[in-house]
């Protein structure tokens, strides 16, 4: 960094970019960018916390092939490079040759303030915030893509108070406006279905939770699950589908998108429901089943097998157009919420904590890249 010592702030700081060329190549690597004044009601991040999500993966990667990833530059400037499959480049049309910034959100603390009365109220606080580029040294947001925390909170708790509490929180609120009574969640000992869990355990609800493997099931029963289904097992079906009878469920949120999950959630769904049917359709139950898919852990084609009736749906979930159709006074609602129970309910775990060059390394990149389940990385530029 370049110091501004009339400010006694950077002129410049370090961004991790990722890059894909016309000629069909990703490169990921650290770029000196302006540190910019924040304007009235803006204000100037200094970032100690970033987390990677899987949405963040989309963006940093891409369709990149990564085991043909190679590793040059130096430690302090360290460069990635990987292969593009030729076949992905026309959906890419739109990204070649731009040099991208990248992180959803992160936590720091607020170091300049604009002029404005909010702006002011930020300043020295321990503040999350979302709106991007969060995997540089310092960035300047708009006081409303901030959440100011309480007293004693860290930017490491804070880092993480956007994309995975508000997508719980959300998928309640979901499951209250379209008239469904319990839950269903894959890939659900995530740090966001960890939540989810709790969150549910809170409010009385039924949720139904699927995972691959029998140490993810235990972490959800540590949490006080009650319904966990490994979909490894080979009476998966059966044990899902005695979970939709027990709960009701007729919601489910997937992150896993492609394979075949989301068909027999659906089909599961309709076993359970003519099992209180009392006569036959041939067009099926006429009872609404929906799966949103919110994650693409699986870049496979969705797979259905039409065993599910016609009374279903099958659609996308994002966060953002969601809030906005929630409305300022919700979104305030949940916002709050996440504040009061950042070390609680909302509470994030990390794998390991790495500075921006570390997180340019082919090791690191194995291991945050896989998407794994208890293998979550944060980043923190400050180092």
């Amino acid at each position: 960094m370049t110091e501004n010592t009339s400010q006694d702030l950077p002129v410049s700081g370090l961004q991790l970019q990722t890059l894909i060329t016309e000629g069909g190549e990703l490169k990921l690597s650290l770029q000196p960018v302006p540190v910019t004044a924040p304007a009235d009601d803006e204000v100037l991040i200094r970032v100690e916390a970033a987390p990677i999500n899987p949405s963040d993966l989309g963006l940093l990667v891409g369709p990149a092939d990564m085991s043909t990833a190679a590793a040059s530059g130096s430690a302090e400037d360290p460069v990635i490079t990987a292969k593009v499959p030729e076949n992905f480049l026309p959906a890419l049309k739109a990204r070649l040759g731009e040099s991208m910034p990248v992180g959803n959100e992160g936590g720091g603390v607020v170091v300049q303030a604009g002029s404005s009365e909010a702006a002011q109220a930020l300043l020295g606080k321990t503040v999350g915030f979302l709106g991007g580029a969060s995997y540089t040294q310092y960035r300047t947001v708009k006081v409303a893509q901030c959440l100011a925390m309480n007293e004693g909170t860290t930017p490491r708790q804070a880092a993480a108070c956007f994309v995975n509490p508000l997508t719980s929180q959300a998928m309640i609120e979901v499951m209250r406006m379209e008239n469904h009574s319990a839950l269903v969640h894959t890939a659900a000992a995530s740090n966001l279905g960890q939540m989810l869990q709790k969150l549910c355990n809170a409010e009385g609800i039924d949720l139904v939770n699927v995972v691959r493997k029998p140490e993810q099931a235990e972490i959800l029963k540590g949490l006080g699950a009650k319904y966990v289904c490994n979909s490894s097992d080979d009476s998966f079906p059966d044990d899902l589908t005695e979970a939709l009878v027990a709960t009701g469920a007729t919601l489910a949120f997937d992150a896993i998108g492609g394979g075949k999950l989301a068909g027999q959630i659906l089909g599961c769904m309709e076993v359970a429901a003519n099992r209180a049917a009392k006569e036959y359709s041939r067009y099926g139950s006429d009872v609404y089943k929906q799966v949103f898919i919110y994650g693409g852990l699986d870049v496979s084609p969705t797979v259905l097998k039409r065993n599910f009736g016609l009374t279903w749906g099958l659609g996308g979930f994002l966060l953002t157009p969601f809030l906005q159709k929630l409305g300022g006074e919700g979104v305030q609602r949940l916002r709050q919420r996440v504040v009061d129970e950042i070390d609680t309910t909302f509470v994030s775990h990390y794998t390991r904590e790495v500075s921006l060059a570390e997180a340019l390394t082919l090791e690191a990149l194995s291991v945050y890249g896989k998407q794994a389940t208890g293998e979550k990385y944060l980043i923190n530029p400050s180092l």
